[in-house]
């Protein structure tokens, strides 16, 4: 009977708490902007900036100095692709500069005088481009367009050169290309920006919300002198596990809604890539939340003011986004940075999302990430429990000096609370 009245008393409890903790997120209106504004239109704000995630035929001023064979068949190679088009041709760079200043053109191939003189002596030419860096996408079209024309002229040249010396022609094909190869972007076919960035900051956006709102609501209750560890006598002890379980679950109801239309939703609105199992996705999102609720309540525990949270928000959420890997291979992060993405649900939770939406895989391929996320998931749990305990503490010690305080201003024949008056001026 005692263990049945125990999970009734303990039940009741955590539903109070569960009940409390809608309340308070609820009753401020920061925190249901962050949580449903935010968690909401952050997602749908990146998709419409980056909505045109490919730049094709981008207007491209030419400066030919050289206006030799090699230099016009150059321009008419970088002409064909599909990132740029050579919209005019310029006598300097003074006028390409002018026109890309008019806005007139994106970017600007130049080609010196020796260009052509140096290929015939048998020397490597030099072509130098600039690019309006007012958007990325005009630097990656540029980039591209002439790394890509390069590779094939210098195939071509190479050709040229082995034939002149009397090589036969497939003896030379082998000899420039040894080995064949065939370009395949499988996962990202139109090499868009959009699928690039939107894969990796979907599932960061609940992380950060989450973590910020908590963490505003935190910061107003202890400004308040209020606390979230703060629990009746009868939640004392094993009353902590009733704390974290109860605000665990209201964090969990509303992000589980909030995180589907982020990660399912929100693809198949603008059109990006979903190869996998919805299921899947699903339940990565189960571990993700869960990962982040308590990762949230381990952190929040160290903000003290309202206001921390936007200084918070701009040096915290690029590290978490680049760390993700999404543009920068993982093996290529320098070991201290990849020990600081320890740290963060989003480090393993969008690589995961990654491998399971864009590429397709299942949820035996990001496994590894699922681990992560579980590991993460007691940690923060031991630690979020660590500081309710020691905040209780701290709170039942400032009480018991307040009383001690107070049974001295009666013993001197002062009313506290009229004591209290007068020194806040009312």
């Amino acid at each position: 009977m005692k263990g049945i009245s125990y999970l009734g008393t303990w039940i009741r409890d955590w539903y109070k708490i569960f009940v409390n903790e809608l309340r308070l997120i609820f009753s401020d209106s920061g925190v249901i902007v962050i949580f449903f504004v935010g968690g909401l239109l952050y997602p749908v704000l990146y998709n419409l900036i980056y909505m045109n995630g490919t730049v094709d035929e981008m207007d491209v001023a030419v400066v030919d100095n050289s206006g030799g064979a090699f230099s016009r068949r150059f321009i008419r190679k970088v002409d064909a692709t599909r990132e740029c088009n050579i919209l005019m041709f310029a006598a300097s760079m003074e006028e390409a500069k002018e026109m890309m200043q008019k806005g007139l053109v994106h970017g600007i191939i130049y080609i010196p005088e020796d260009f052509d003189a140096r290929l015939v002596r048998g020397e490597q030419g030099i072509i130098s481009t600039y690019a309006d860096m007012s958007s990325f996408l005009y630097y990656k079209c540029l980039t591209m367009g002439a790394s890509l024309t390069m590779l094939d002229e210098m195939h071509e040249i190479q050709m040229e050169r082995y034939l002149a010396s009397g090589m036969d022609a497939q003896a030379a094909w082998q000899a420039v290309q040894p080995v064949l190869s065939d370009e395949s972007m499988p996962y990202n076919k139109p090499f868009s920006y959009t699928i690039f960035f939107i894969s990796a900051a979907l599932l960061l956006v609940i992380q950060q919300t989450m973590f910020y709102g908590s963490s505003l609501l935190a910061g107003t209750l202890r400004e308040q002198n209020r606390s979230f560890a703060s629990m009746s006598k009868g939640l004392q002890g094993l009353g902590i596990g009733r704390v974290l379980l109860g605000r665990g679950t209201a964090y969990f109801s509303i992000y589980m809604v909030t995180g589907t239309l982020i990660a399912l939703l929100i693809p198949w609105l603008f059109r990006l890539p979903q190869r996998g199992e919805w299921t899947d996705i699903m339940v990565l999102l189960v571990f993700f939340v869960i990962d982040c609720i308590f990762f949230t309540f381990t952190w929040s525990s160290l903000i003290t003011r309202r206001e921390t949270v936007f200084v918070l928000f701009l040096s915290i959420s690029p590290i978490c986004l680049f760390l993700t890997g999404f543009s920068w291979p993982q093996t290529a992060i320098p070991p201290f940075w990849q020990y600081v993405g320890y740290i963060f649900p989003s480090t393993f939770g969008c690589r995961a999302f990654i491998n399971l939406n864009t590429a397709g895989g299942s949820l035996s391929l990001v496994a590894p990430e699922i681990k992560a996320m579980t590991i993460q998931t007691v940690i923060y749990y031991v630690l979020s429990s660590i500081s309710i305990f020691i905040e209780n503490k701290v709170i039942a010690r400032k009480d018991k000096i307040e009383s001690l305080k107070d049974k001295a201003l009666e013993l001197r024949g002062i009313d506290p609370e009229e004591a209290r008056r007068l020194i806040a001026g009312d």
